[in-house]
């Protein structure tokens, strides 16, 4: 099948597989004419990948994974241990996010948000009280 095929069923645009393919995420065999020729091996392999990259999996995760994929001999800890750093990592950017959600909270609450100039959220990312005043 083409790529337009391809990407309608993987539900991924054609660009992207054509990154995948740049990066040796899937290897379409080429027609006679030297067109992309998507097996459904290869729908399969781009459908995996879409999957895995919503649930945030790094583009070398997914090699990762598409290698554990094709293993049958494969261990389930090694997938496991995959997607338990995933999660460390996932925590680890929620406390961030909630730690600049409380900065931001703490600033807008200072902010009077009138007429006047003074603004501690632009005070704040100035990292001062008058540091970029003219």
């Amino acid at each position: 099948m083409n790529i337009g095929e391809a990407a309608r069923r993987a539900g991924l645009p054609a660009k992207t597989i054509r990154y995948y393919e740049e990066i040796g995420l899937v290897t379409p065999s080429r027609a006679a004419n030297g067109y992309r020729d998507y097996a459904e091996k290869d729908v399969h392999r781009l459908g995996f990948v879409n999957r895995a990259r919503s649930l945030g999996f790094s583009v070398a995760e997914c090699r990762q994974l598409l290698a554990l994929y094709a293993d049958t001999g494969r261990a389930s800890h090694d997938v496991k241990a995959v997607a338990t750093s995933h999660i460390a990592r996932i925590e680890a950017r929620i406390a961030e996010l909630d730690a600049m959600k409380a900065t931001l909270r703490h600033l807008v609450s200072a902010c009077r948000g009138d007429q006047r100039p003074d603004c501690p959220i632009l005070d704040d990312m100035a990292g001062s009280t008058q540091a970029f005043r003219h």
